[in-house]
C-alpha cells in the first residue's frame, strides 16, 4: 500500500504531529485523511470523522500548515475530542470522488476498501488504540454501511444528527442497525429542526441503543440543516463531545445534556 506523509511540525511517527497522510486504496485511487496532534495529551481512542454534506474537506497544505473545511461539528470539535484524550482523524473524499460523495458512494464496497486502507495505516502507527467510526447528518449513511461492513474491527460507531429521511438520495430509513456488530450510540438535539434529522426517530430507537439527547445552545446563525444550528450542536460543542468521549471510553456518560 503506497503512503504519503505530509510532515507538520514534528516526525508522523508521533502523536504530537498534525499531519494529512495520502494512502492507496483502490487500483488507481488515493484516500486522504487529516490527523490531529494530540500535543502533550496522552490518546486513549482512535476516532474516525465522517461528516455531512458533500463529505468533501478539501484537504491541502498552504505555507507548511493543514488546510481544509472545518465548519461540520466533527472537525470543529477536534480539540474537544483531544482533551477528552481521543485522538480525532477526519476523512477527506477518495481521489475518484473529486466532486464529494455520492449516495451510493455511501454505501458502498469501494468506501469500505477505502476505509480498510485508513485503518490499515492508522493500526501501524497507534496499534493500541480502539478505533471508533463518527458519522454526522448525510455522514451517518456512511458510518452505519461503514460499522455494518467492517465488524469487528471497530470498537464502536457513534451516529449524531443521524438521517433518517430524505426527499431525494440514500438515507437510514430501514437500515438494520442491528447489523452493527460493535457498540453503537446516537447522539442527537431535541431541537434539531431540519427535515431530514427528526429527533423522534432518535428517541424511538432509545429503547434499543444508547442515546444522548442535547439541549440548548447558541442561537443559529445557519439554516436548519447546516452547521451553526442545533443539528451541528451550536454552542454545545464541548459538552455533547465530552459525552461521546466518556462513551467511547467506558465512563460514565450524561443521556441528558441540557
Amino acid at each position: 500500500m503506497r503512503v504519503f506523509c505530509f510532515v507538520l511540525f514534528l516526525l508522523c511517527s508521533t502523536t504530537e504531529a498534525q499531519e494529512i497522510v495520502t494512502v492507496g486504496s483502490r487500483p488507481g485511487v488515493t484516500q486522504s485523511f487529516f490527523i490531529a496532534g494530540m500535543g502533550e495529551r496522552k490518546a486513549e481512542a482512535l476516532a474516525l470523522l465522517y461528516i455531512g454534506g458533500g463529505g468533501s474537506i478539501r484537504l491541502r497544505v498552504e505555507d507548511g500548515q493543514p488546510k481544509f473545511g472545518a465548519q461540520n461539528f466533527l472537525p470543529r470539535s477536534r480539540a474537544e475530542f483531544i482533551r477528552n484524550g481521543v485522538l480525532p482523524v477526519v476523512m477527506d473524499a477518495p481521489s475518484d470522488q473529486p466532486g464529494g460523495l455520492t449516495d451510493y458512494y455511501r454505501s458502498s464496497d469501494q468506501q469500505a476498501a477505502d476505509a480498510r486502507a485508513v485503518l490499515a495505516e492508522l493500526k501501524k502507527r497507534f496499534p493500541q488504540l480502539p478505533v471508533f467510526l463518527v458519522g454526522t447528518s448525510r455522514g451517518t449513511i456512511s458510518a452505519a454501511f461503514l460499522g455494518r461492513s467492517l465488524g469487528n474491527e471497530l470498537a464502536g460507531v457513534v451516529l449524531t444528527s443521524t438521517l433518517f429521511t430524505s426527499p431525494r438520495g440514500a438515507n437510514l430509513a430501514g437500515f438494520n442497525y442491528a447489523s452493527i456488530k460493535a457498540p453503537l450510540l446516537f447522539v442527537h438535539h431535541r431541537e434539531d429542526s431540519c427535515e431530514q434529522t427528526p429527533y423522534t426517530e432518535a428517541h424511538r430507537l432509545s429503547g434499543r441503543y444508547p442515546l444522548i439527547s442535547v439541549k440548548g445552545g447558541k442561537p443559529p446563525e445557519s439554516g436548519p440543516c447546516d452547521p451553526f444550528a442545533p443539528h451541528g450542536y451550536w454552542g454545545k460543542e464541548p459538552q455533547t463531545v465530552d459525552a461521546i468521549a466518556a462513551w467511547m471510553l467506558k465512563k460514565p456518560y450524561p443521556r441528558e445534556i441540557d
